[in-house]
């Protein structure tokens, strides 16, 4: 009797244990976007799988305030960049100590979600570049790394110079997956519809241990570049799992169901490398886009 009832405590532990919701951070603050409308939608978008617990840090906005900022990763299974110090005039870079926190955290394998804008951030730190894999503006160039292109189904890197970052009007587009059989990916439409949006192109970083989930051509009659740019992809560093979306600029274009999917799907990936969600019944077909309201 002893024995049962040790193993049925056991059975429950374990139980109770795999549906205890994973802890995440969305770091805000600094962003040359409207992070103060963005941040409270990504938080609703993550609680309501019932997966996370959600806890906001915001940066200070001064620069001598930002110098002792020093948020505890560690306790994190999962952090959302939210944040990027490209627009603000009096832009500064993360305290030392703050930038090997952060490095240590994913390379022992913590998760991070680059989220659209995230990717503007800090050109010169390295290390930071290699956990997003790619980035845009903020003084980008061939310096910085590849194009990464989809060229006659295989992934191309495009040493080109040029620029690093750019978009073109807003508007609606096709998104086609590369990588089906991915966590993130596999049970997805391979081409869905996004609602309007930026279509990030010419990013360019080191795109190491990169997988391309996800492209959309960036049409040259809307000032595009007439390649197929990489919109959902994963980075590996360390033990860390890195998803990156370049998806979602605003709150209409965050409504999108294919946006709200794959960010959850992608936030679990990079928190605990599964996906456990269904894909949902209103998902957007090649031909038709999906929004909540």
């Amino acid at each position: 009797m002893l024995i049962r009832r040790t193993a049925l405590l056991l059975c429950l532990a374990a139980l109770c244990s795999a549906a205890a919701p994973k802890k995440a951070m969305i770091l805000d603050g600094r962003n040359n976007h409207d992070w103060r409308a963005t941040t409270p939608v990504l938080k609703q978008i993550l609680e309501e799988t019932g997966l996370f617990t959600v806890e906001v840090v915001t940066a200070p906005p001064d620069n001598e305030a930002l110098a002792s900022f020093a948020p505890n990763f560690s306790a994190y299974d999962v952090i959302v960049l939210n944040y990027n110090d490209f627009g603000p005039k009096n832009a500064g870079d993360w305290p030392e100590v703050t930038q090997l926190a952060f490095e240590k955290y994913v390379r022992g394998g913590g998760g991070v979600v680059s989220f659209h804008a995230a990717d503007n951030a800090f050109p010169k730190w390295v290390e930071f570049n290699k956990i997003i894999g790619l980035g845009g503006w903020a003084g980008r160039n061939e310096k910085d790394g590849p194009y990464i292109r989809w060229r006659d189904g295989k992934v191309v890197r495009d040493d080109s110079p040029g620029r690093g970052g750019s978009h073109g009007p807003r508007h609606e587009f096709l998104v086609e997956i590369r990588e089906p059989n991915h966590p993130i990916t596999k049970g997805l439409p391979l081409k869905w519809m996004h609602a309007e949006d930026e279509l990030y192109d010419r990013l360019r970083g080191p795109a190491e241990r990169l997988a391309l989930l996800g492209t959309a051509f960036s049409a040259p009659e809307i000032k595009g570049t007439g390649e197929h740019e990489p919109i959902l992809f994963t980075i590996e560093y360390g033990k860390g799992r890195v998803f990156h979306t370049t998806l979602g600029h605003d709150v209409p274009a965050m409504q999108c169901v294919g946006f709200i999917a794959t960010l959850q799907r992608g936030t679990e990936w990079a928190a605990t490398g599964k996906v456990t969600q269904k894909v949902p019944a209103d998902f957007p077909t090649a031909d038709k886009v999906s929004v909540r309201r």
